[in-house]
């Protein structure tokens, strides 16, 4: 990797590879979820082959997204991403909104519930470092926990690593993102391998398709009740945020499109082979949960860590120790991306005029260091509230309302800049494209409709952005 940094102000070095890029997008996507929403997926749905087709569906969602995006990153290879398509799309205040929520909730969010939920695995290894070593206030009202501090001690060790240039960065995501594949690999193959209860796995498909849902009363009585027809779009809709969430963050290889080698074609190939990868191990991890444990199991995990289920019944009492290290594993390296990226975002923003202005500057190692230690500030706030999870809760149905406007906008550029190289164009165009405009939308109504929880908070956080905005600009007009 070079070694020719920028002075402080300069530009970024084009010094990512393609495997680097892919990387990127397998260890931001693979954090905790895939370990842990499976639970609620299957008290959603009660069938092995709905929570297969939950997670199939997201992932079919998600690569025609990536798919999308390779036109639009390899039309404007420059830091920033999916802000810059929606700001070169429908003009700055579509992108002004989409990075307000960004750094308000998306990104810092993630980062936060991320880092907490590396420290709470750390507390099955060491409990003094847990979420039950509660260290101000009392459980049940607003407390601050011992993991809730060692998680911004984590992104705080994160986010100097990544000050200290790109190769820090690059080098910590190699690592842990190999890491963490090895690890699930691993899972996968000793739960086929080595669990010998095929009875488990029969009893699973003898009914695939039968839907209902899973209920646990307080005495521990189960209820299921059966859904037919129109019923199954609200649970079907609602186990869907969890998988798309879990297999979200896959774009955050275009926010760092300025240090990537040959961005107009590794950019879209990072983004479709990180796709394919998570996807694939994401039905695998799947398919081995319903080969050791009944759908009832999942449903009702505790805690709904289905993970550490499915490795106590492999591993016996050694599963909680594997499944607690391979999570701190995927969370770490799931969050040094989160990290690295998310600061390119606010550095284009800044240069823009819409964000402070000490974000645009690139310090010494040829890295937005300032617009680092903001992310890591709002984070560390996060961190602090507990209401992270909630957040992103909100948060889940406005981003794919930027995802179906940043993929909207393929059909508008095509019209208004027909001119721009566009050195790879949107795979199944106009049909994949419009195809997912479709899915996501009906997810997104059916939300509104069934489930107003996931959807007004986040609208709400969306639309304080406006008049922001227009102050924003205001002021950046004065001082022109």
């Amino acid at each position: 990797m070079e070694n020719n940094t920028p002075a402080t102000g300069g530009s970024f070095v084009r010094s990512l590879t393609l495997l680097d890029g892919a990387l990127l997008v397998i260890g931001s996507m693979i954090g905790s979820g895939i370990f842990i929403v499976s639970a609620d997926i299957s008290r959603q749905l009660g069938s092995a082959g709905w929570l297969i087709a939950v997670w199939l569906l997201s992932g079919f969602i998600t690569l025609a997204a990536a798919l999308s995006y390779g036109e639009l990153s390899g039309m404007y290879p420059k830091a920033g991403g999916q802000y810059v398509y929606l700001r070169e799309a429908f003009g700055k205040l579509y992108g002004f909104l989409y990075g307000w929520s960004f750094f308000a909730v998306i990104q810092t969010g993630t980062i936060a519930a991320v880092g907490v939920g590396f420290a709470k695995f750390t507390g099955y290894l060491i409990p003094s470092l847990g979420d039950g070593n509660i260290l101000l206030g009392s459980p049940g009202s607003f407390n601050i926990s011992a993991a809730q501090l060692f998680g911004i001690v984590i992104i705080f060790l994160l986010t100097y690593i990544n000050t200290r240039g790109i190769k820090s960065g690059k080098w910590i995501q190699f690592f842990f993102t190999f890491a963490k594949i090895a690890a699930m690999g691993a899972l996968i193959i000793f739960g086929f391998l080595f669990f010998k209860d095929h009875s488990i796995w029969q009893g699973n498909w003898t009914q695939a398709w039968m839907a209902h849902s899973i209920a646990k009363s307080s005495d521990g009585v189960i209820t299921h009740n059966s859904l037919f027809g129109l019923a199954i779009m609200g649970p079907l809709c609602a186990a869907m945020v969890g998988a798309l969430f879990s297999s979200d963050a896959w774009n955050n290889v275009t926010f760092i499109a300025g240090e990537i080698k040959n961005p107009e074609r590794n950019i879209g190939l990072s983004l479709l082979i990180g796709t394919v990868v998570v996807t694939v191990i994401y039905i695998s991890m799947n398919l081995m949960y319903l080969n050791v444990m009944t759908i009832p199991e999942i449903a009702n995990a505790p805690s709904d860590r289905v993970a550490l289920a499915a490795a106590l019944k492999i591993f016996g009492s050694a599963g909680t120790t594997f499944i607690a290290l391979m999570i701190m594993v995927s969370t770490f390296g799931c969050n040094n991306g989160l990290i690295l990226s998310g600061s390119r975002v606010y550095y284009t923003m800044a240069n823009d005029g819409l964000f402070l202005p000490a974000a645009k500057k690139l310090n010494k190692n040829g890295v937005p260091g300032a617009a680092l230690w903001m992310q890591f500030g709002w984070a560390s706030i996060l961190c602090l509230s507990g209401k992270y999870g909630d957040l992103l809760d909100f948060i889940i149905f406005t981003v794919l309302l930027f995802y179906i406007l940043t993929i909207a906008g393929i059909f508008k550029l095509r019209r208004t800049q027909p001119d721009v190289p566009r050195p790879y164009k949107a795979f199944g165009y106009p049909f994949i494209p419009l195809l997912y405009i479709i899915l996501a939308a009906t997810i997104c109504v059916v939300l509104l409709v069934y489930k107003p929880m996931y959807t007004w908070p986040g609208l709400i956080i969306v639309l304080t952005g406006i008049p922001i905005y227009f102050i924003v600009q205001k002021k950046s007009n004065a001082n022109e």
